[in-house]
């Protein structure tokens, strides 16, 4: 039974949860929930400095958002769903006290933590952009190393740049990603009769999500997940880079989110509106979001 929440209690949680970034590390572990994840993994996934997530981390498990234990030389963070669901439960109880029937909670598109298991069929997801230079770069790089061998992640696009966006590269080697095999290719690399099999085409811009998309071998699932290019920005350096630390953030949100599916006992009537619903988090762009409508 989840605990009730008094009113200075929720005042106490809901001020951990007003800072932006305390926010999304508790969004991202309620999506690794109950096992959760190592610091290290949360300050990859989430592109934050340890200084930085040390105190934000400490903040969260101060209220009882978090909880921490450790395994080996790792100190594993999972969050409390049982705060949550009270915090949840103090702010609509009027609401439910009323009118019951529309409180009633949905089970959620994406849950718990998927253990990797070993296979020998991977799902194939190829990422579309039109450049291949940044957004579907660092969404192939985040996918093949969430996916635990569960996924194996390509990227291409429709016009391809000559290379990839070198503010990509840096974040993702800074981040401890192996860069070198990385290229911009055009999606007709995974046309022939010898490429792998797709199982999920993504797009991951609006305009490649425009074109029309050849038939690549398989009989591939197709979603969008429109996410504004943060090559476009413009101004200073520190602007630039701010952009891309947000890109890596949403393509994460939406690659954890996918990666604790379990996508392969579910049906296409199953799996496809939860990938829509996936590209439908933060950081959508307006026509994906009327897309999904």
């Amino acid at each position: 039974m989840t605990t009730r929440l008094e009113a200075a209690n929720a005042v106490e949680l809901l001020g951990a949860l007003a800072q932006p970034t305390r926010l999304e590390i508790f969004r991202l572990l309620m999506r690794y929930r109950p096992h959760g994840l190592a610091a290290g993994d949360i300050g990859r996934l989430l592109a934050v400095q340890h200084n930085t997530l040390s105190t934000h981390l400490a903040a969260l498990e101060q209220v009882g958002l978090l909880a921490s234990r450790r395994e080996g030389r790792h100190i594993i963070f999972a969050a409390v769903p049982d705060r949550a669901d009270a915090l949840l439960g103090f702010l609509s109880e009027a609401c439910c006290t009323e009118r019951p029937s529309v409180c009633g909670s949905e089970a959620a598109s994406y849950l718990s933590r998927r253990e990797a298991e070993p296979t020998e069929k991977p799902w194939r997801v190829l990422i579309v952009c039109t450049g291949n230079s940044a957004r579907s770069i660092m969404a192939e790089a985040v996918m093949n190393r969430e996916g635990l061998g569960r996924i194996r992640a390509y990227s291409a696009g429709s016009r391809p740049h000559e290379e990839p966006h070198p503010q990509a590269l840096r974040l993702l080697a800074d981040l401890g990603y192996e860069t070198t095999d990385f290229r911009s290719k055009s999606w007709d690399e995974f046309l022939g009769a010898d490429a792998p099999p797709i199982d999920l085409v993504v797009t991951v811009c609006d305009s490649a999500a425009e074109e029309e998309c050849p038939s690549f071998p398989g009989a591939p699932l197709r979603v969008h997940w429109g996410l504004d290019d943060p090559a476009r920005i413009g101004g200073p350096a520190e602007a630039q880079r701010a952009a891309f630390r947000q890109s890596y953030r949403d393509l994460t949100a939406r690659v954890t989110a996918l990666v604790n599916l379990p996508f392969e006992t579910m049906t296409l009537a199953e799996l496809a509106p939860a990938l829509e619903a996936i590209g439908r988090m933060d950081g959508a762009t307006p026509k994906s979001l009327a897309q999904a409508a």
